[in-house]
C-alpha cells in the first residue's frame, strides 16, 4: 500500500491458497521436500508390497501442538482406515490437504483479509492473485537484489555543506565501495530506515538522498535524519578516522538505533 518492500517472499503453498486454488502434490514440492517424498515413494511403490501393510499406515497425521504429540485424523475413522494401493492416492490428497490448508486456514483468512482491506474490492482478491506470477509478486514484495549498487547510490544523492568534488565525500564513496553487502545494507538503513531498495533501485525512493555536513567536532559519529533521508558528518582529519566511524555504524547492533533522530 505505501510502496515499502518487506524484503520476504512467498511460498508458493501460500500463494495458492490466496489465490483459491487447490493445493497439488507437486506444489508442496519446496514448502516441504521430505513430506514431498515421502508422498512421491508412497505412490510409486509396489502395489502388492504397500498392500501387505508392510507401511503400517492409516488416514491419520501425528501433529506436535505445544510440546505434545497428537493424532488426527485424516478422515472420519481414519484412525482404522488403512492405507492400500487402491486409496493410496486420497491418503497423499488429504495428508497435504490437511497439512498445508485445513491446519492454517484460520491464519489464512486472516492474511487474506489484510490484502482484501487493501483492494477497491474485496470480492475481487481472487481474480488479482490469479492474474499475477509469483515471482511478480515477490519481486514487488522483495525489492531489488541485495547487492546495492554504489554507482546508483551516488547517482541518487545530494550534498548541502559540502561539494560532490570535496574530498571528504571522495573518502567516503571510496570507503563504501570497500564495505560488504550487509555493511552497505545496515548504512542504507541507518540513513534512510529503508531496509530493502525497491525494483527500480534508488530512484524508486521516495526522494533522494542527502549527505549534509556537521559543524560538530571531528571526533563524533555520523547521525541521521531518516525521515528526510539525510546523512549528516563533520570534516574528518583523514580517511582513515572517517572510515573508523562508518565502521562503528554499520554494526547491525548499532546501525538499525543509534545515532537516528
Amino acid at each position: 500500500m505505501h510502496r515499502v518492500q518487506v524484503g520476504i517472499v512467498f511460498d508458493r503453498v501460500f500463494f495458492l491458497q490466496l489465490a483459491g486454488k487447490y493445493i497439488a502434490l507437486e506444489d508442496i514440492k519446496d514448502a516441504d521436500p521430505c513430506l514431498y517424498t515421502s508422498c512421491k515413494q508412497i505412490l510409486d511403490m509396489d502395489a502388492e508390497f504397500i498392500d501387505s501393510d508392510a507401511l503400517g499406515l492409516t488416514f491419520v497425521r501425528e501433529v506436535e501442538e505445544l510440546g505434545h504429540r497428537k493424532v488426527v485424523e485424516l478422515c472420519p475413522g481414519g484412525k482404522n482406515l488403512v492405507v492400500n494401493s487402491k486409496n493410496r492416492d486420497k491418503y497423499v490428497d488429504l495428508l497435504i490437504q490437511d497439512r498445508f490448508v485445513t491446519s492454517i486456514s484460520e491464519q489464512v483468512s486472516h492474511f487474506a483479509k489484510g490484502f482484501a482491506d487493501i483492494l477497491s474490492n474485496s470480492k475481487l482478491q481472487h481474480y488479482f492473485f490469479q492474474s499475477l506470477d509469483l515471482e511478480d509478486l515477490d519481486w514487488m514484495l522483495h525489492g531489488s537484489e541485495d547487492i546495492i549498487s554504489v554507482e546508483d547510490w551516488k547517482a541518487h544523492t545530494e550534498y548541502n555543506g559540502y561539494e560532490e568534488t570535496d574530498i571528504q565525500i571522495s573518502w567516503f564513496w571510496e570507503i563504501v565501495g570497500r564495505m560488504t553487502a550487509d555493511q552497505r545494507k545496515v548504512l542504507l538503513f541507518f540513513w534512510t530506515s529503508v531496509k530493502y531498495l525497491p525494483v527500480e533501485g534508488f530512484r524508486g525512493l521516495a526522494s533522494r538522498l542527502y549527505i549534509y555536513r556537521s559543524h560538530e567536532s571531528g571526533d563524533r559519529l555520523p547521525s541521521s535524519h531518516t525521515c528526510f533521508f539525510r546523512l549528516c558528518f563533520p570534516a574528518y582529519s583523514s580517511m582513515a578516522v572517517m572510515q573508523d566511524r562508518l565502521q562503528v555504524i554499520t554494526q547491525e547492533h548499532i546501525g538499525c538505533s543509534f545515532g537516528t533522530w
